[in-house]
């Protein structure tokens, strides 16, 4: 806007303001103007000032907006000028032969008011010729019409107009500076404000000669949530107070909150000329977010005041926990008589200390009674009659002040009040907030006071304009007053120390440096309530949280509670229902948060403590105490020792050289028995070395996975399984032949020696071999980490499952051949009873394979369970082919010699020649025919095959067909046939063949005659063989084919 146009503007409004100023009279009385009030003290440098004398009240129209005195920040602050005029005036440093006057003015907290006041600042501008501005003489006439005044000698009365303002002090409200400072703007008038603290007054494109000794509401909103953080709260209302002031202190602090994930659940207005039914709206909008305790208040004090009132008649008080700005900060007048309601409060103000000597001249004062002030209008004037006591003559609202803070009344028989001595004495007294900025800098701070930074700014300029003026006094060219522009660039310099010790600047927008001190409201010991300084705010918080005090006691384990949600534990996030308000949703084990969201870690990898990043898993074996290992290992120990126990057995009736002391006599007791001779030694020994192979193999598949451990597991989890079934399968296929070739030739089978044998089973287990290295030449073994559930990383040797089932179906093959075989062999006859051993023992083995497949391939997800069943099927196969194939034979040997009788020499047994039993003492001198059975039907009976000492000659017993043996009978009580010395292992090698070529000649005339098994039952009246000691006389051919078995089981 133009000056052209802004002057336009002007004289409008003071135009309005001329015509208002005739609804009263000016009465000059002692310097005090009556009807609007003010305070005029002459000087020659007049500084003004505006200040809340009168809180806001509705009136009637026309009439001014004031309700009752404030004390605090109206009749403290005034004074507090009025003090600190009297110190410059008596610094003899400090603009020395210059007078400092005033002209104070009363806002009556309301920015309207404070605008029509403001008209008298500019007033004297009106009357002066000034190098900016230029007035027609006819409208200064008209504002100021003096035609009505004659003197006594018919002359016109000499117009003198005041000197006009230098700069204003003031005010206090940011609504009611933005006012003034507009129009003291187009004036060019710089202000300074000690109060206002709204961020629009930084503009400076819009307040260019307004400057404050207090920092603006973004450092104290930063601070407000800063406390607001530091006492945990997450979720609070506000309240805002109409117009810059508290809408813009809200915003700030909204904005600000917002970087500590602090949300507002309310959010209300006091909007201008409140009724107390709107604040008590304001407590039940408040109180319908119960989990919203903490209020922060952005409310003037007259608001805080109704705001408490409106909380106690909804009986609310102890639910909020108020946090104030600076308009609260440490008054008096928002809690008197409502202190209850307050308590708890925290409150911030602009660090200060206090007004050193203010006090004492502030409790000195006393109202005027009479005529002492006559005359009298630039000082105070001590009172008469009590010493250190003053009268208050300058101050227009002392008075009024005196009978409202007394509750007494200076006019006579107003009803209900004591009359006003004027001697009564001020108590509750507290030195208010603000009042070290309009007189005084505090002490640490970079914050400046208003009154101190006009001064020096004008001391400046004279130093700087008037240097041919003696004695410091100001200039012809500074009068009536300094330029206002050239003012504001030297106020906006200062620098100096204050009264304090402080250093008073600004900075470039004209604003004080943020410092501010942090109080709460507690209730004392003695039940008295004060505001406790419990910290600090300097760029960053330092609050000490242990001196705060709440309903439930003191420190920050008491703190009350301002969260709508609590924070998710450690792996959970948040599902938003409204702002600040969630329910917690947990994340997957495998997921760490993020942003509110989960997010799944890589394959082994896992969230960690905090649930925040993902780190690597260290990869699991499964470990030796393991109960998952402990058993299969158990089983495999218990199974190692058994079988090299039944190795041992066995071993020992091969030869006294393998075998210790203890053994060798066992061995001369039972070498070469016919149950060790018959079991096909060189296939058993096979059979053990890969039972032996199966247990030791859990301890393989059980240790650390390493490259060396994975090639024997690789080539060994086969070989051992093959060692085991081709022996079997290279056992029953000779069964098999020899009995089917009997039944159709009479010649000998192929390949049926021992060493064909083990050549046969040799063959079979080196397909397998050559299988499992060729897989170790295209696939090179290895350990790889699998992942078979979250959170869980297992080391293993790398192997694919589809080499793992080509391993195994090898053996699968080579088990349902053995299975095969020991089913076509079932029906051969009872004394070659090995048969139904094997066939047992494959049955139970596909039974054992068929449920493992299942469970390993089924448990995918279980490492130790797929470990733990591939051990215990291993070793249960092992065990069945141990426990069926050798339990037997073992436990014949150790416990059940008579059954384990080889043959003696050529002599034949001596039977009786009647089917009489033997007397005690007698024996039967009847040979045994070679083909005879024995009373038992097997080895060890009455009558058993013997051996004629001409048989290693080449010579045989009367009807022995080839390779069979005599069979000696070791038949009555205290008669034995004498056993001869075993042929020689070559010996028996050489028999052999002969042996199993009288067996095919035995199935083939089995065959021819069509005979079957014979019945060994005795005939009706004939006692059992076994009780008459002999065997019957006439044997049939099956008897002489199981004597043949039995022979080629020597084999």
């Amino acid at each position: 806007m133009s000056d052209c146009g802004a002057l336009l503007m002007l004289l409008l409004l003071l135009a309005v303001a001329a015509v208002a100023s005739q609804a009263y009279q000016v009465n000059r009385n002692n310097g005090v103007e009556d009807g609007s009030k003010l305070i005029r003290i002459v000087g020659d440098v007049i500084f003004g000032g505006i200040f809340p004398m009168h809180e806001q009240v509705s009136g009637p129209l026309g009439q001014p907006p004031c309700g009752a005195v404030k004390e605090e920040k109206g009749v403290q602050r005034l004074e507090a000028m009025l003090y600190a005029l009297d110190q410059i005036n008596a610094d003899e440093q400090l603009l020395p032969n210059t007078t400092l006057g005033a002209l104070i003015l009363d806002s009556c907290s309301s920015d309207t008011y404070a605008l029509d006041q403001s008209m008298e600042f500019v007033r004297s501008y009106m009357n002066q010729q000034r190098d900016d501005i230029v007035i027609q003489s006819s409208f200064t006439a008209a504002l100021q019409d003096i035609t009505e005044y004659k003197c006594e000698n018919g002359k016109s009365p000499i117009y003198e107009p005041h000197k006009p303002v230098t700069g204003v002090i003031g005010a206090s409200f940011s609504g009611v500076s933005i006012m003034v400072a507009n129009i003291l703007r187009l004036f060019k008038i710089p202000q300074i404000s000690y109060a206002s603290t709204s961020t629009e007054l930084s503009d400076k494109s819009r307040f260019e000669y307004f400057s404050r000794v207090v920092p603006p509401d973004n450092f104290q909103a930063q601070a407000m949530v800063e406390v607001i953080h530091r006492l945990g709260w997450k979720y609070v209302s506000t309240v805002a107070v109409e117009g810059d002031y508290g809408e813009k202190g809200i915003a700030s602090f909204v904005s600000l909150s917002a970087e500590y994930n602090i949300c507002v659940a309310v959010s209300e207005k006091i909007m201008r000329n409140a009724k107390p039914e709107d604040f008590e709206r304001i407590v039940e909008h408040l109180d319908s977010k119960r989990n919203a305790r903490g209020v922060v208040l952005f409310v003037d004090e007259d608001n805080i005041r109704k705001l408490l009132q409106a909380t106690i008649k909804a009986n609310k008080t102890g639910h909020f926990m108020w946090v104030g700005s600076d308009s609260w900060g440490a008054k008096v007048h928002p809690v008197r008589e409502q202190e209850f309601a307050a308590e708890g409060a925290i409150t911030i103000l602009p660090f200060r200390n206090s007004l050193e000597g203010f006090d004492n001249y502030y409790k000195s004062l006393l109202p005027r009674l009479g005529r002492e002030c006559e005359g009298v209008h630039e000082r105070n004037v001590p009172h008469r009659s009590i010493p250190g006591k003053y009268v208050n003559c300058r101050n227009v609202w002392f008075r009024e002040f005196w009978s409202q803070h007394h509750k007494c009344s200076f006019a006579a028989g107003e009803t209900g009040l004591k009359k006003c001595t004027g001697t009564e004495e001020l108590v509750d007294y507290k030195q208010e907030g603000l009042v070290p900025f309009v007189a005084s800098g505090c002490r640490t701070c970079v914050s400046a006071d208003a009154v101190y930074a006009m001064a020096h700014g004008v001391h400046n300029v004279i130093d700087d304009v008037c240097l041919d003026s003696p004695a410091h006094q100001l200039c012809d060219s500074l009068k009536p007053a300094p330029q206002g522009q050239q003012l504001l660039q030297y106020i906006r310099n200062v620098t100096f120390v204050g009264r304090q010790g402080t250093e008073i600047k600004f900075n470039a927008d004209g604003d004080a440096y943020g410092y501010y001190n942090i109080y709460q409201y507690q209730r004392g010991e003695d039940g008295r309530y004060n505001y406790t300084l419990i910290g600090s705010w300097k760029e960053r918080l330092d609050l000490e949280i242990n001196m705060t005090q709440w309903a439930t006691g003191a420190g920050e384990a008491h703190i009350p509670r301002s969260i709508c949600s609590d924070d998710c534990p450690l792996g959970q996030i948040r599902n938003f229902q409204e702002p600040c308000c969630w329910s917690c949703v947990a994340c997957r084990e495998d997921a760490y948060v993020f942003n509110d969201s989960c997010r799944r870690c890589e394959p082994g990898w896992a969230p960690d403590e905090t649930k925040s990043r993902c780190i690597k898993l260290s990869a699991e074996v499964i470990s030796w105490t393991n109960p998952w290992a402990i058993v299969p290992l158990v089983f495999a120990s218990i199974g190692i020792l058994g079988t090299i126990f039944t190795g041992a057995v066995f071993i020992c009736k091969l030869g006294p050289s393998l075998c210790f002391s203890l053994v060798r006599t066992q061995q001369r007791r039972f070498n070469r028995t016919p149950v060790i001779m018959a079991s096909g030694r060189e296939l058993c020994f096979v059979l053990l070395v890969g039972i032996l192979s199966c247990y030791l193999m859990s301890f393989v598949i059980l240790s650390q996975p390493t490259k060396w451990n994975c090639t024997i597991l690789r080539i060994g989890l086969g070989l051992c399984l093959s060692l085991c079934y081709s022996a079997i399968l290279t056992k029953t296929n000779r069964i098999s032949r020899i009995f089917n070739q009997g039944r159709k030739s009479i010649k000998r089978p192929s390949y049926t020696s021992p060493k064909s044998q083990v050549a046969i089973s040799v063959g079979i287990t080196s397909v397998q071999l050559v299988g499992a290295i060729i897989w170790l030449i295209i696939e090179p073994p290895d350990t790889s980490e699998i992942y078979p559930y979250p959170l869980t990383a297992v080391l293993t040797c790398r192997v694919s499952t589809f080499a793992l089932m080509m391993s195994l179906v090898y053996n699968m093959l080579l088990i349902l051949l053995c299975t095969l075989y020991a089913f076509k062999t079932r029906k051969i006859p009872e004394n070659f009873n090995e048969a139904k051993y094997i066939g047992f023992t494959m049955y139970s083995t596909c039974i054992v394979w068929l449920a493992f497949i299942p469970i390993y391939f089924g448990t995918n997800n279980d490492y130790k369970i797929q470990i733990a069943s591939m051990c215990m099927c291993i070793n249960i196969s092992a065990t069945v082919a141990l426990g069926c194939l050798f339990t037997p034979k073992v436990y014949i040997v150790l416990f059940q010699p008579y059954k384990n009788i080889r043959p003696g020499p050529s002599n034949w047994a001596k039977n009786r020649s009647s089917d009489d039993d033997l007397d005690p003492g007698e024996h039967d001198d009847r040979r045994c025919q070679p083909n005879d059975r024995g009373q038992h039907g097997e080895l060890g009976s009455a009558c058993a095959p013997v051996r004629s000492p001409d048989l290693r000659s080449g010579s045989r017993g009367p009807g022995a067909p080839a390779g069979l043996e005599p069979i000696v009978a070791s038949g009555g009580r205290g008669h034995a046939v004498q056993a001869s010395a075993p042929p020689s292992p070559q010996e028996e090698e050489a028999q052999a063949p002969q042996a199993a070529s009288s067996v095919v000649d035995v199935a083939a005339e089995e065959r021819d005659r069509g005979v079957g098994r014979r019945d060994n039952r005795p005939h009706a009246g004939e006692e059992p063989q076994r009780r008459r000691g002999r065997a019957p006389a006439n044997p049939s051919t099956p008897g002489r084919l199981d004597s043949l078995i039995t022979h080629m089981k020597f084999e």
